[in-house]
């Protein structure tokens, strides 16, 4: 017991002796003691209620709370972080509203605290967060398929020992999961099935975002692969991270955490239990789950599906008439002036415009990408540095053209 404390209390005790033995009348024996009658009658009831620990101070904290939390309100929230246990106090907050609109909900601060007195709040990670608009480059959506993202969630094994390697896409205006499927192989084949799922179903967005590993990049020319040059026929425009920044893919990357935390951790006994796992997880996701950056709606209530469809046939790409075309042959090189150039395996059997610069150099296009330069008496094509995009009208860019030739 603190010193302070100690003396109060003798003091008090000296006082209340005193008034037992009757050495003076209660009124003088307080203006000895420099207390009010009301306090030196307060510590004589105590002292015989409780003898000498009655004369400690109390704590005056109120018993009861006028507003403390109703039983029920507190059962509920158990409850609910019971179903679901990865879900923080904002997201429970926002769920106890949506199946109890009449009850008066618990600030999301209150509830954490709740969670933290029974022990079912992890304490946050000491890592720093990242500031908004801090490094890379994210994905810019406007509105529901202006970007889709796809990736594959790390690979990992299920208990019987089977190889997982989950493809994910993603809607990046709404985080809408538009599909989250184990896919037997990471092939062209195997990808491209499951996109046309997707189109067939959601539609085609203006642009895939995705990184440069396969089957979405190759180490060709522009880093087409089979794949994206079918997306780029059907008019789909191709973003790529930077190679070793996943942050400019943030968003999708933020979901594959949270899709380890709730369907791989531990993993599921076989494959087939695995996938069920994921397709549960994304009706939750889409549906239940309330997302912070989107204002606790979910997404499903933001996304809606695309107008554009895949066509039944993939055209040409057409080119202007100031465009000599070649066909790309079978080992992925074109014939020119009397010469094979060797462009990209990738785009063996595809139609290239090729058009000639002011200064006498031949700019390459597949539809709408620019590959490479062409330079007279050279049968090479001269690849672009990454991530450069000509204009359409090359000769705007005669000061630009000069820093992104190859030395």
């Amino acid at each position: 017991m603190p010193w302070r404390e100690t003396c109060m209390e003798q003091e008090r005790e000296s006082f209340v002796l005193a008034v037992l033995g009757g050495e003076m009348a209660m009124s003088r024996l307080c203006a000895v003691w420099g207390i009010s009658r009301s306090n030196g009658y307060k510590w004589l009831r105590r002292y015989q209620e409780s003898g000498r620990a009655g004369l400690r101070d109390r704590s005056r904290a109120p018993q009861h709370h006028g507003r403390a939390m109703p039983a029920e309100v507190t059962e509920l929230l158990m409850e609910l972080r019971r179903r679901r246990p990865h879900w923080g106090p904002r997201k429970l907050r926002v769920l106890l509203g949506r199946e109890h609109p009449q009850w008066v909900v618990p600030a999301a601060s209150t509830i954490g605290d709740l969670l933290r007195r029974h022990g079912l709040s992890l304490p946050r990670s000491s890592r720093r967060r990242r500031l908004a608009g801090e490094g890379g480059r994210g994905v810019q959506a406007g509105a529901p398929n202006a970007v889709w993202c796809a990736d594959f969630k790390g690979h990992f094994r299920t208990r019987d020992g089977a190889r997982c390697d989950p493809l994910t896409i993603s809607d990046g205006y709404s985080r809408y999961l538009i599909d989250c499927h184990l896919v037997a192989r990471l092939t062209t084949v195997a990808v491209r099935e499951r996109f046309l799922r997707a189109f067939a179903e959601h539609g085609m967005p203006e642009a895939i975002h995705t990184d440069n590993g396969v089957p979405f990049a190759g180490s060709g020319v522009a880093g087409l692969s089979r794949l994206t040059v079918e997306w780029v026929k059907a008019g789909i425009t191709l973003e790529r991270s930077r190679p070793g920044h996943p942050q400019d893919n943030g968003r999708h990357e933020r979901m594959h955490r949270t899709l380890k935390a709730e369907t791989a951790s531990p993993p599921a006994t076989d494959r087939v239990e695995q996938q069920r796992r994921f397709d549960r997880f994304r009706a939750e996701y889409n549906c239940e789950r309330p997302h912070q950056a989107l204002g606790q709606l979910t997404p499903a209530a933001l996304y809606q599906p695309s107008a554009r469809r895949w066509p039944a046939r993939l055209e040409d790409p057409w080119y202007d008439a100031d465009h000599q075309v070649r066909r790309v042959r079978r080992e992925g090189a074109i014939k020119w002036r009397g010469q094979a150039v060797f462009i990209s395996e990738a785009l063996s059997g595809e139609l290239l415009g090729i058009r000639e610069l002011p200064w006498g150099d031949y700019l390459v296009r597949f539809a709408n990408l620019e590959l490479g330069l062409i330079r007279p008496g050279e049968s090479r094509l001269r690849r672009l540095r990454a991530h450069t995009r000509l204009h359409p009208d090359a000769a705007l860019l005669l000061p630009q053209l000069s820093s992104i030739y190859p030395v």
